[in-house]
């Protein structure tokens, strides 16, 4: 299984600003979801007076100075978010490709010499070329393209996207 997944940098970066950590912790970046709450939580207490945090809860909002530190941090928890979940991706990515590369070079075992199967029969063009469906002596059916099993019940591969079928070649 993959380590990397797909992920939303604009979500991560909204859920961050919401409640801090919550955008790398839905990035599933565990200890530094817990190190951005414990950040902005010290930010909150060491940096805020008291009396701006009671009058908050009254209702008078405080002043743009006495908010800014904790302010600071809480944005450069967004910007790691957005920043994080953008490397996640483009590691997701490269991945992916990296995978296809491999499974494009694996050699593919349509069965043995003695069975004949569906790849020995070709056009008039090419005598040797694959059909578009590439049944082994069991019964199983290959894609042409990567070579993996795929569902009979299907007009494509569900491992390559490519289609399978009896008219597409």
């Amino acid at each position: 299984m993959s380590e990397y997944t797909r992920r939303r940098p604009w979500l991560a970066a909204l859920l961050a600003l919401v409640v801090s950590g919550l955008g790398h912790a839905y990035l599933r970046r565990w200890a530094r979801a817990l190190g951005w709450y414990v950040a902005v939580t010290a930010a909150v207490f060491v940096f805020i007076p008291e009396s701006a945090i009671a009058g908050a809860f009254a209702g008078d909002p405080p002043a743009v100075r006495e908010v800014a530190p904790a302010a600071a941090v809480v944005g450069a928890s967004v910007i790691d978010a957005y920043v994080v979940a953008r490397r996640n991706n483009r590691a997701y990515e490269r991945e992916r490709e990296t995978t296809r590369a491999t499974d494009r070079r694996e050699p593919v075992d349509y069965g043995t010499a003695a069975e004949p199967d569906a790849r020995s029969a070709g056009t008039a063009e090419e005598p040797n070329a694959p059909s578009a469906e590439v049944t082994d002596a069991d019964g199983t059916v290959r894609c042409p393209e990567c070579g993996k099993e795929t569902d009979p019940t299907y007009d494509f591969c569900q491992w390559c996207a490519e289609p399978v079928g009896e008219g597409d070649a």
